[in-house]
């Protein structure tokens, strides 16, 4: 992961008009867990995904992330979202309840022995019925079992839902780094509705 750093005195800052800003805690874990695997809810699966629909795909990612304004994946071309969903080392699940897709997980595979668990979220109405612990532990186990893997991180922002950084702390992430990440407001471009977000981050016209 190559990011830039700021070099910023402390202060106050404002933000230009459009503009969004997050906090971003960075969090890893150096080995696998040491636990016994999470059993999957009744009636749900975790289902490989190696010919993703990019379409299909692209309408979970908003229904999963529009309430906490996810816009990466909708700010990239079809042409780029084929190249990535093709690399080998980039691989997609969603989870399934009977046969209604409810959850994405995504794992990147990088230089040096990282995973980066890119993406990880469930549709709105999901949260709160165990499924978390669970794909979590799913995604951690599937990520160490490449032999390869020395390292498994993934981050998470001020625009997230505010237990996501306990909860990836609770499932075995220390924090590392911090960081801020400023956007063009997705509300405001078109890409999520104006009365997407969390209620941190209210449309400012």
């Amino acid at each position: 992961m190559t990011t830039p750093v700021l070099d910023l005195a402390s202060g106050d800052y404002m933000l230009p008009a459009g503009k969004i800003a997050m906090v971003v805690t960075y969090l890893e874990q150096r080995a696998p867990p040491q636990r016994e695997p999470f059993g999957a809810p009744a009636g749900v699966s975790l289902k490989a995904w190696p010919q993703v629909d990019i379409d299909a795909y692209l309408d979970l990612f908003k229904a999963i992330g529009a309430p906490w304004l996810w816009f990466g994946r909708l700010l990239k071309s079809r042409t780029y979202l084929e190249a990535l969903f093709a690399d080998p080392n980039h691989k997609t699940w969603a989870v399934v309840r009977d046969t209604q897709k409810i959850g994405l997980l995504e794992l990147d595979g990088q230089d040096d022995g990282n995973v980066e668990v890119s993406y990880f979220g469930f549709t709105p109405g999901q949260t709160g019925k165990g499924l978390g612990s669970w794909l979590m532990d799913q995604a951690q186990r599937l990520a160490w079992a490449d032999q390869t893997t020395k390292r498994v991180w993934v981050h998470t922002c001020s625009a997230d839902d505010p237990k996501a950084l306990p909860f990836y702390q609770k499932m075995g992430f220390i924090p590392y780094a911090r960081g801020i990440e400023i956007a063009d407001d997705p509300r405001l471009t078109g890409i999520h509705s104006d009365d997407a977000g969390p209620a941190a981050l209210p449309l400012i016209r």
